[in-house]
């Protein structure tokens, strides 16, 4: 066994922080690439038949969330993301709340009081030959 000097024993000690502090990072910046994001958002939501929603009924969709609105005029779905920071809003029988900042809406999603200033979102829904509904949100 040899002698280790003092000047050596630093020597070894400064490489050896030096080469674990290189591990780290590198275990760092692989854990950093390898990170997994959010899968993607569903865009395309089969609501099941026609005749699940009566006529002159609004129909809250959690999962989206939105309200599907069946008029004589036919469906339309409103988001229920309020405009203004993106809260939910919730629905009223005279239209619906933003329950974060007060913005008030209509039932057709205009803004009736602020402090949003654009009306909810219409989405796209369509009805497909065997009489189901398919929403998309994009």
């Amino acid at each position: 066994m040899t002698n280790l000097s003092r000047r050596d024993f630093l020597k070894l000690t400064r490489d050896g922080f030096l080469y674990l502090s290189g591990a780290l990072t590198l275990g760092g910046l692989l854990r950093f690439l390898s990170f997994q994001t959010e899968p993607a958002r569903q865009t395309e939501f089969n609501l099941g038949p026609v005749e699940k929603y009566p006529l002159n009924s609004r129909t809250v969709l959690e999962e989206i969330p939105a309200i599907l609105l069946h008029t004589e005029s036919g469906f339309s779905v409103l988001s229920l993301v309020c405009t203004h920071l993106g809260c939910a809003v919730e629905p009223q029988t005279d239209g619906f709340t933003c329950p974060c900042h007060g913005s008030k809406f209509d039932a057709d999603g205009k803004v009736k009081q602020g402090p949003a200033n654009k009306k909810l979102q219409s989405l796209r829904v369509e009805k497909t030959p065997d009489g189901h509904l398919y929403l998309f949100t994009s």
